[in-house]
Parts: C-alpha cells; structure tokens; sequence
C-alpha cells in the first residue's frame, strides 16, 4: 500500500469517530439555518488551516449558504470533494450517536455525515502533500435531501480533473471495495388536483371528486413502469393527499410519483401520459426535480485499477439506485466516482448506522482514488 494511504487513512481513523460523533450531535434536517451553520462552523475547523474558505448561495432558496473550502498547491491538478451536511431527520427524531459493538448508531450518520468526515480528513492528508495537486476543493451543501431547484454549483467546478463524492460505501457481492460509478436519472412527478367540493351525505354526486381522479390517474402512469425494460424506468407513486373533512367530497388533491431511468427524456412519456381532465376534474403536472443520470464507468476504468495497485486491493465500480450531487457533475468533470463513505445501513431511519471498521478502509479507498485523479498522466 501506499504509504501515504497508510499514514493518512491510520491519521483519519484516529480522528474520525470522534468527529462523527460531534456532527452527528448537531440536529440538521434540510431547511433549518440553525443547524447547518452549527454544522458548517465544524466542518471549517477540521479543515487544514491553509484553507480559504467561503460561504455561497445554496441552489434551494431560503437555505444555508453552501460551503467550499480550497486548499493552493503546487502541482497542475484540481480535485473536488463532495458532500452534503443536511439529513432527513427531524428535530424531534434527532438523538446522540450511541455505540454498539462495531456499529455506530446516529442520524445521518451514513447519509452522509460519515463521509463528509472521511473528505475532511482526506482534505488534511492531502495538504501534507501539496505538490500533488494544484487546487483542492471541498463542497458542502446544505439541501441535497429535498432539492427540487436546479443545482448552482456544476459550472463554478467545470474543468477539475477529478471528483469524489463521499455517499455511503459498500463491499460487492465479491468482498471488494465497491464505488458508484453509475447512477439513474431521478425525476419528482407532481400531479395537483382540482375538482369541486360537496356534502357527501346529502349531494354526493354533485361534487367533482379530486380523490377519486387521483386515484384513477395513477395506475395510468405506473403502467410505464418497466424497470427491466431497456430505460430501466420505475414510476412509483409515493404520496397522496386529499380532503379536510369525513363528510365532505374532496376539492382538491395532489399525487406525487419517483421516477427513475438511464436518461432525463424518459420522464417525459410519463409526464404525457396525464391526462387534462378525469370526470370533471382538472389535472396539472409538472416534474418538480430533474437529475441526471451519472455513468462514468469507461471514464474511471484506468483510475480504479491504478487505485487498487496502489491500496493492494480491488475497488470495483457499481451502479447504484438513489439520487446524488455526483451526478450532477459527472458531465462536466469525466472522473467523478461517488459512494467513498463509510458503510453502513438504515439511511432516513432512526437505525441508521456506520460500521467502525470501515472509517479507516474507506479512508484508503479515497486516498487511493485521489491520489489516481491527481496523477498528471491519468487522462492519457
């Protein structure tokens, strides 16, 4: 291994399950200023003290500003580090990290505190060595859990040579080191309701019922569901709501669909499949959210192999499901690679954990991967 692997992830894991535990201490659901400024004052201390920081606007308006960290070298190459400090868990779910053998309990604590405490640390092994690169760069924002606006940030890091996304980790079915180097597009279908209320004892028949529209309207969508099929689309309809009163016919309604696909443009079949109208019903749709998708297996091919060279094991790349910031680069800088967290399970559950093991394994995974991004000769 490496030595500055091996140095730099046994320097990280000496520190990092204390700093979890204080960052998990602070309560950060998306949207609270409160805690995402607590959040932001200790992240900033834990970077290496050369670093310039800055606070910019945050793509979600009303939000805490995001938060970059740069860190002057002297060598020819940039790196982006990636992560977000906002959880979906409330105040009133938010409890202290507690231990339990080798898993470390606490919200967000894999979704992804537990990586923005492995890219600080990386960020401080990095700066030991700064003829290794030329500018390295840490973002964290503070919406990417409810994010329905367009991401601000793509353009300001266009051109870096690498990015590392710090999303939770795991192990292949093969035992290796898995990163996500593929993830689907994510739309939020958005479908309002507007019918007109009744009495539904007396006139039940006079009212236009926006329930019932909703309710019919959905299964027209899901049967563009087709994970399987060549756009690996998924269309789940994941919240309803109508009506105030027992008694009354609902007047209005919204139904609200997660789609996934390969590409952004296989989204819109289903958004054209609503109708205008069901039963008197009026009906307006719109896509609330657009990510695109992220494939940059070909693009990190020769840096995972050189990266397992120089970690003495294999990284391998996956594909991954669920949404993120990667994706939203991977365009605009080829060697993006996301899932360089910790391990861990129960991401948005009260169970939500990180195994104590994997701060150091993962710490090398990233170095190692770091280190590939940062070689002058890697994009040939």
């Amino acid at each position: 291994m490496d030595e500055l692997i091996a140095t730099g992830a046994a320097e990280i894991a000496a520190h990092a399950e204390r700093e979890l535990e204080a960052l998990v201490a602070i309560s950060s659901p998306s949207g609270d200023l409160e805690g995402a400024e607590e959040a932001i004052a200790l992240c900033a201390a834990l970077l290496p003290p050369e670093a310039r920081t800055e606070r910019v606007a945050c793509s979600t308006p009303g939000s805490a500003p995001d938060f970059i960290g740069r860190i002057t070298g002297t060598g020819s190459r940039r790196l982006l580090l990636l992560g977000h400090l906002d959880t979906v868990i409330s105040h009133a779910a938010h409890a202290a990290m507690r231990h339990d053998g080798e898993r470390l309990y606490g919200p967000g604590s894999v979704d992804m505190k537990g990586g923005v405490v492995l890219s600080l640390g990386v960020a401080r092994a990095l700066a030991t060595r700064p003829d290794t690169f030329a500018e390295l760069a840490v973002l964290l924002v503070t919406d990417e859990e409810w994010r329905t606006h367009e991401f601000e940030h793509v353009e300001r890091f266009a051109g870096y040579d690498g990015c590392l996304c710090f999303e939770g980790g795991e192990r292949t079915p093969a035992g290796d080191e898995g990163v996500v180097v593929r993830r689907k597009a994510a739309g939020t279908l958005r479908i309002a309701a507007a019918g007109r209320a009744s009495h539904s004892g007396s006139a039940p028949d006079k009212g236009a019922n926006a329930l019932l529209a909703l309710a019919r309207v959905a299964p027209l969508l899901v049967a563009h569901h087709d994970p399987s099929g060549p756009l690996h689309r998924s269309v789940v309809p994941t919240v309803m709501r109508a009506g105030e009163a027992f008694n009354v016919v609902p007047a209005a309604g919204e139904l609200i669909f997660d789609i996934r696909a390969d590409r952004l443009d296989a989204f819109e079949t289903v958004l054209e499949a609503v109708p205008d109208a069901v039963d008197e019903v009026t009906l307006r749709a719109r896509m609330e959210r657009r990510w695109p998708g992220m494939d940059s297996g070909e693009a990190t091919a020769v840096l995972l192999a050189r990266a397992s060279d120089a970690l003495g094991r294999r990284i391998a790349g996956v594909p991954r499901g669920g949404a993120s910031d990667a994706s939203h680069f991977a365009s605009a800088i080829p060697l993006t690679v996301d899932g360089l967290g910790p391990r861990g399970g129960g991401a948005h559950t009260p169970q939500e954990f990180v195994l104590r093991p994997s701060l150091r394994e993962r710490a090398e995974v990233a170095l190692a991967l770091a280190l590939g991004c940062l070689e002058a000769s890697q994009m040939g």
